[in-house]
């Protein structure tokens, strides 16, 4: 299948529904973000919180479908969510959770990746290959996918059944966790495992690096992993995650997205929010 792609996004790469599933791509009129809940935001430094609010909001003003986000800025202790506990179809964003199990159970083992399993997560994060990650995904089982997920406390998230990785059940709270534990030294994943899934997410093809790298500020370290997928109920889903450090901030951002017509315009309401967030934090 192919999109129609904006030209700012350099045409995205066609055919790649990044779900592990094959199921029809239907047209789908989302429906309007008429009771959108309030954007929450704290943060230590003064007047941030409430731009943020005041710019998020904005950004979501009549656009349709059903949007969850989420931020973190350790160095000005900034958070905002919005539908945080709102379950999605993960699609391709759950790669990185399956990158994550398999260094977390290669370090309970204290063993290094195999040659052929750097050669699938290579092409799992960086090109989003789908019959990488289901030959991971069988290789791990549900147990230890399960298994990772208790050690990080993901406990909302929900794997998707058999060989359905792409329907995984994920949140905005969960994904923020897990872009926690690879951005900061823990106990779940080790030094080197987490530089080598921020690295893999540094390298992602450049069609699919669109979503929440979007208006970063130039010389900020981007890593990303997006996912899309269309479904009979609720249209596209469309999500980005990423992490950035730089200009004297460290934050890690999700956003979530279902209900949109088209992958293009689920792209379009990630990017919108992802500026705002990105110029508001550069200018504190």
């Amino acid at each position: 299948m192919t999109h129609q792609t904006p030209r700012r996004r350099r045409g995205l790469v066609a055919g790649v529904v990044g779900a592990g599933v094959l199921i029809p791509s239907l047209a789908f009129a989302g429906t309007a973000n008429a009771a959108t809940p309030t954007v929450g935001c704290t943060s230590a430094r003064a007047g941030l919180a409430a731009k943020l609010q005041k710019d998020i909001t904005a950004a979501l003003a009549n656009r349709r479908g059903t949007i969850a986000v989420g931020l973190n800025d350790r160095t000005t202790h900034t958070s905002c969510t919005l539908r945080a506990g709102t379950a999605y179809d993960s699609a391709s964003v759950v790669k990185v959770t399956v990158l994550a199990t398999l260094l977390w159970d290669a370090k309970k083992t204290n063993r290094y990746l195999t040659a052929a399993e750097n050669t699938l997560t290579k092409a799992m994060i960086t090109k989003s290959d789908n019959a990488a990650t289901s030959k991971l995904w069988k290789q791990l089982g549900p147990t230890k996918v399960k298994g990772f997920l208790k050690a990080a406390g993901m406990t909302q998230t929900k794997p998707g059944a058999g060989t359905y990785w792409g329907l995984t059940q994920i949140t905005v709270t969960d994904e923020q966790k897990l872009l926690g534990l690879l951005t900061a030294k823990n106990t779940v994943l080790s030094d080197n495992s987490r530089a080598y899934a921020l690295k893999l997410m540094g390298q992602v093809i450049s069609s699919q690096r669109w979503g929440t790298p979007y208006g970063a500020p130039s010389g900020t370290a981007v890593h990303v992993k997006n996912g899309w997928l269309s479904r009979a109920t609720n249209g596209w889903r469309v999500h980005s995650v990423g992490t950035f450090t730089g200009a004297g901030h460290d934050y890690q951002l999700t956003v979530l997205t279902h209900g949109n017509g088209t992958m293009n315009y689920g792209i379009d309401t990630i990017q919108g929010v992802a500026k705002v967030i990105h110029r508001d934090l550069a200018a504190s």
